[in-house]
């Protein structure tokens, strides 16, 4: 019996992960069959079902790794930077460039935004916490900016899905190194932050109140209070 508990099947599912991935780059999603990555891996059909079920399985484990890879990169962002704005700069950008070798897989993915119920739609109910985490982690990003105490959650979902709208421009940037994105991304950081400055002002508090409202009504606004705080996979957790 397989035991992927063990820091061995730990190893062997990592071997696994990152041979689908590389499959996924080369040939393409849909192309790849599981027993590719079984082969790709050493490892027999049934060993790679052992470890990951179905491709969407591994594509999930793909995606909460990129979440612990930005949420480590946004804390040493947060350790290093001296001002929002480089903190703000450098979790969006980090971003970008982790997902540079990744735009045909992702754009195979994108697909699935169109299908709420589909457990890898980047907006669906499958992938509701790994959102929250992300949101979490913009938050942290944000602890620098000045806002009003009630309108925080609110600015975090906005950081958050001006990210997620840079990455679909992302996706279908050609310029070389997808330069234009990191253009766009430094004036609509630059816009974003001019905006919070200004609704700090009494006079914006009843822009801020329904701007937070919509959202909450929405049902996009998260109790920041009980996300989960971004925690890096490369070092202990306290008391560990």
């Amino acid at each position: 019996m397989f035991n992927s508990k063990t820091r061995k099947g730990e190893e062997t599912r990592g071997r696994v992960q990152e041979a689908a991935l590389a499959l996924f780059r080369e040939k393409g999603l849909d192309a790849t069959t599981m027993r590719d990555v079984a082969a790709a891996a050493g490892l027999s059909l049934g060993a790679a079902y052992h470890y990951f079920p179905s491709k969407d399985a591994i594509v999930m484990a793909y995606y909460n790794t990129l979440q612990d890879e930005h949420a480590a990169a946004v804390l040493e962002a947060v350790s290093r930077e001296p001002t929002p704005r480089g903190r703000v700069a450098a979790a969006v950008h980090w971003k970008l460039d982790m997902l540079g070798g990744d735009r045909k897989v992702l754009g195979a993915l994108l697909r699935f935004t169109g299908e709420p119920d589909h457990p890898l739609s980047f907006l669906g109910a499958g992938t509701r916490a790994l959102q929250l985490r992300s949101i979490a982690t913009f938050a942290l990003v944000l602890e620098g900016v000045e806002l009003p105490a009630d309108f925080r959650p609110a600015a975090a979902v906005m950081l958050w899905a001006l990210h997620m709208g840079l990455l679909l421009y992302f996706l279908y940037d050609g310029s070389p190194g997808q330069a234009r994105t990191h253009r766009l991304a430094d004036g609509a950081i630059d816009l974003f932050l001019s905006g919070m400055r200004l609704l700090r002002f009494p006079l914006l508090r009843p822009l801020r109140t329904r701007l937070t409202r919509l959202l909450g009504e929405a049902g996009l606004l998260p109790d920041l209070a009980t996300l989960p705080p971004p925690v890096s996979p490369f070092t202990p957790a306290p008391g560990a």
